[in-house]
């Protein structure tokens, strides 16, 4: 069984909110617990200088350090997933020639449903890496 650390951005609060260590056959559910559409209403309501941030929820895997970060989008409503892949890769700069490690590389896609969100967090659960580097270009 995995351990992943798992951390919410509050729109509302100026600091992310650490909510420690969970286990893999958690992850789903977490997910689907946050009241997201209650979330993106109040924040339609409320004046832009009291958001901070995207609703987002992040997990990662402690050992392997792949991690994706969920962020509900919508003016009134949710109506769309962004997701983030973040990941330890090597890439190449300066046309090929030079190859570095970023323990960070980041990627991500949009216009993601929530049955999407529960396939990514199926496959960072499953270490389906080859599944997620395909999907979130």
């Amino acid at each position: 069984m995995k351990t992943f650390k798992h951390s919410f951005c509050d729109p509302f609060k100026p600091n992310v909110i650490e909510l420690g260590d969970v286990e893999s056959q958690e992850i789903i559910s977490r997910f689907e617990q946050i009241p997201w559409d209650e979330i993106i209403s109040k924040m339609g309501k409320a004046k832009d200088s009291d958001i901070h941030y995207s609703p987002s929820l992040e997990f990662e895997d402690k050992a392997t350090k792949h991690g994706i970060t969920i962020s509900g989008v919508g003016s009134t409503r949710l109506e769309e997933f962004y997701v983030f892949y973040k990941r330890p890769k090597r890439v190449k700069k300066f046309f090929g020639l030079i190859e570095s490690d970023n323990p960070d590389y980041l990627t991500d896609v949009t216009g993601q449903t929530k049955q999407e969100v529960v396939e990514v967090l199926n496959a960072l659960i499953n270490g389906r890496y080859d599944y997620l580097d395909s999907k979130i270009k």
